[in-house]
């Protein structure tokens, strides 16, 4: 079995909307959940925030904004591998500039709008139900 860490971030802007992506139905094909948040695997051997930044970077073109939060580890555990899903929430400005091989769409949405994606990620959602992840994470 393979382990692999992933860091993931729900991005705020000034206006208090979030950051939702659309994954690319090319690269991903069916998942639990076309709309989610930025983020992917590490590279072992640096920091998980610098990690986090070049995640965001890659995937959006916006930058990070101040020290991200954790507010959550999971555990994503499938046949061949085990992924530990740390997911953080962060600042950003900006609008996205997208890397359309991952991404296909993007939406800035308030918390509730997000909590009510009937397309989000599991793992996402997951957060919100258990209260990991709420309206106040950034305070």
């Amino acid at each position: 079995m393979t382990l692999q860490v992933g860091v993931k971030a729900l991005l705020k802007n000034p206006e208090g909307k979030l950051l939702l992506l659309k994954r690319s139905a090319e690269k991903y094909g069916k998942t639990n959940g076309s709309w989610d948040i930025v983020g992917g695997r590490i590279d072992p051997g640096s920091a998980l925030v610098e990690n986090l930044a070049r995640e965001i970077r890659e995937e959006t073109g916006l930058p990070l904004l101040g020290e991200p939060r954790l507010v959550a580890a999971q555990d994503i555990l499938a046949p061949e591998r085990h992924v530990v899903r740390l997911t953080y929430v962060a600042r950003t400005e900006g609008e996205p500039v997208l890397d359309t091989s991952e991404n296909s769409a993007y939406r800035w949405l308030t918390f509730a709008e997000l909590a009510a994606e009937p397309d989000l990620d599991v793992f996402v959602k997951t957060l919100i139900e258990s209260g990991s992840l709420t309206a106040e994470s950034w305070d």
